[in-house]
């Protein structure tokens, strides 16, 4: 009974598909998000879209999507409300910008800036403290899948990074750390078996209130792939890169989204 309860609830949660620009996008580039905003106005689709702009478009991105199916959401946040951080953003002056969600822990940030699961889990810590809901990243490299070690790897980052989180407004991405921006997608049985082994973990961590926490799969996703992918049990969306900048690609997903 229990895992048909499971399955309903899986049914009837929203997908999102959430697309983080990364260091790409200047102030011509909001033109993408209104295309988007008119398309999904045109037309239902059966999913939350949210796009992640860089720092400096988060409020005029906000300002676009105003009104529309479209959240904004920033990238990163410091740990911190405000302090001597130069360079910094707080998850309050993201939401002060008019973002609601932002992301913590993605795969760049971890291999780039030598972000912990310590520090992560401050980030994502702060972003509920601001009222913002928060896309929590985990992940294995190719090393650490030779060997054998994914799942351990992933449940391993999913324990030291919700330390402190809720799962109010909670959303896990689950990236292959040796699929972004490569090209390469796992099999669909490998992208299966990570998102069940994420939600087995939330679940032992949250118990029922694991239900409402979705798992997204993000590793180059794209048109060609996408309906394989998120019609696989247990993949709530995806978090998007290359493919989000240009609205056409990211309707080419989202039409590709199973209705639930």
């Amino acid at each position: 009974m229990a895992g048909q309860d499971e399955e309903i609830g899986h049914k009837l949660m929203r997908m999102l598909l959430a697309g983080n620009w990364k260091m790409n996008g200047l102030k011509t580039s909001l033109s993408e998000i209104r295309a988007l905003s008119r398309a999904l106005a045109d037309g239902p689709i059966a999913a939350e879209f949210l796009i992640c702009p860089p720092a400096t478009l988060v409020a005029e991105a906000a300002k676009a999507a105003a009104g529309t199916a479209v959240a904004i959401g920033g990238q990163d946040c410091h740990p911190e409300a405000a302090g001597a951080f130069t360079g910094d953003i707080s998850a309050e002056m993201l939401r002060d910008a008019g973002a609601t969600w932002v992301i913590a822990g993605h795969s760049e940030r971890r291999q780039y800036h030598g972000e912990t699961d310590a520090l992560i889990a401050a980030k994502a810590k702060a972003g509920q403290r601001a009222g913002l809901s928060v896309i929590l990243c985990v992940g294995e490299s190719e090393a650490e899948r030779d060997a054998g070690r994914a799942i351990s790897t992933v449940t391993g980052q999913l324990a030291g990074c919700l330390a402190g989180a809720s799962p109010g407004g909670l959303t896990i991405a689950y990236e292959p750390v040796w699929a972004i921006g490569t090209g390469r997608t796992p099999s669909g049985t490998e992208i299966e078996e990570m998102h069940r082994a994420v939600k087995d973990h939330l679940k032992e961590r949250f118990d029922t209130e694991a239900k409402g926490v979705r798992v997204l799969y993000g590793g180059s996703v794209k048109p060609a792939n996408a309906a394989e992918i998120l019609a696989l049990p247990h993949v709530d969306g995806a978090l998007i890169g290359g493919a989000s900048l240009k609205a056409a690609d990211f309707l080419a997903i989202a039409r590709a989204a199973p209705r639930r």
